[in-house]
């Protein structure tokens, strides 16, 4: 797997790190110390590998956007389908592999956060295939937009508990299962879906979503006979947008494109703090204090982002640009009009700027857009929304 070439026990550039509490230092060292023994494990591999095929349902295809791309003219665009994975979404790719991590290190108890619900769809249904107890902490506003979710995860199983502190959001989520963390590390492993947190989370998140770039590059070579011109992935905390971008990364010719909500423009206006234990691009208000955010798609609802997108801005070599709700809500519309595809509000953000985009470019230029996610979870908020 490539590498930004930065990465040092944590830090990329000066981003990331591990600011958190000493007894939880302690829970974080053997996680990294599991991680590190088993990640290139052959026999965890195959383990690995047989549920990534037989029950998430990989590889997904990279389908070429054929009358979108009619539409617009200017560049082909692919859509790399994680839509398609069992559970919906890209997140079963991590919460699985995480699993299986806690598996091993005899773990009875996993806790995770979620905002738009994909990643605790995802966990819940990790946690019932291999019989461990799921708490999932959930922003209360995110619990009311996505209801349906909500009683996916009891339907698997889970508990989901409501955080009604703070925004009632998806920081304020991350927030309450850290401190559960501190309380009951002794049997509990917290299943991060981001590619944020203190080390190790990133580098593991990032592990096992890199199967997406794997992937993509692999049948884009078999499609086309050549590398993309740009990949285009939504990036809230960043955890599809790392999987899509990691195996380019030593690929220069390649652009790294991520697309935040404009209402959320963390890798646009934030500024280097310390944020839920790392060091990153956070929106800060004039207290110093993490920003109130909101975006129409709960995923992308928060004021931080992975320690290794702040080093692809600051080194150069990541591109970041803001969508707006509305055009994000167009985009959802339109792929689902033209391509009979209904993509999640958090990848319709990707969609949007790479409309914008193949019309900047040949016929002769390819966008890869990482479909990170399929838009069921969405369709009453839409039809909400376009009903006012």
């Amino acid at each position: 797997m490539a590498s930004t070439g930065a990465e040092k026990r944590g830090y990329f550039g000066e981003f990331g790190g591990s600011y958190i509490p000493e007894q939880l230092q302690v829970v974080m060292d053997r996680i990294e110390e599991n991680f590190l023994r088993y990640k290139d494990d052959p026999e965890f591999q195959s383990e690995l590998n047989y549920y990534l095929k037989e029950y998430i349902g990989r590889e997904n295809p990279l389908t070429f956007a054929e009358n979108l791309t009619k539409q617009l003219g200017g560049a082909k665009i692919y859509l790399k389908r994680e839509d398609l994975n069992h559970t919906g979404s890209h997140k079963i790719n991590n919460a699985l592999g995480q699993i299986l991590l806690a598996k091993k290190m005899g773990a009875k108890r996993i806790i995770a956060e979620t905002g738009a619900g994909q990643h605790g769809v995802a966990t819940a249904t990790a946690c019932a295939m291999f019989g461990m107890e799921c708490v999932i902490y959930m922003g209360k506003v995110d619990t009311e937009r996505q209801e349906l979710n909500v009683f996916r995860m009891e339907l698997l199983g889970a508990k989901v508990v409501p955080v009604e502190k703070g925004q009632g959001r998806l920081k304020d989520a991350v927030d309450v299962a850290l401190m559960d963390l501190i309380e009951n590390y002794e049997t509990t492993f917290y299943l991060i879906g981001s590619a944020v947190g203190p080390h190790p989370y990133p580098s593991i998140v990032k592990h096992f979503q890199s199967i997406i770039s794997a992937e993509s590059k692999k049948q884009i070579l078999e499609k086309e006979g050549k590398l993309p011109t740009a990949v285009v992935a939504c990036t809230g905390g960043g955890s599809n947008a790392i999987g899509s971008f990691v195996n380019y990364f030593d690929d220069k010719e390649v652009r790294l494109i991520g697309v935040e909500p404009a209402e959320a423009p963390t890798l646009s206006k934030g500024v280097p703090a310390v944020l839920h234990g790392f060091n990153s691009y956070t929106l800060l208000d004039e207290n110093g204090e993490p920003s109130p955010v909101f975006s129409i798609a709960a995923g992308l609802d928060y004021p931080g982002v992975g320690p290794e997108h702040s080093y692809l801005k600051a080194s150069g070599r990541g591109e970041y640009v803001t969508v707006t709700g509305q055009e994000a809500l167009e985009a959802f519309q339109l792929l689902s009009k033209v391509e009979g595809i209904i993509p999640a509000l958090e990848s319709s953000h990707a969609v949007a700027h790479a409309v914008k985009l193949a019309k900047e470019l040949s016929s002769e230029d390819v966008i890869i857009v990482n479909l990170s996610g399929r838009g069921d979870k969405d369709v009453d908020q839409v039809h909400e929304m376009l009903k006012k």
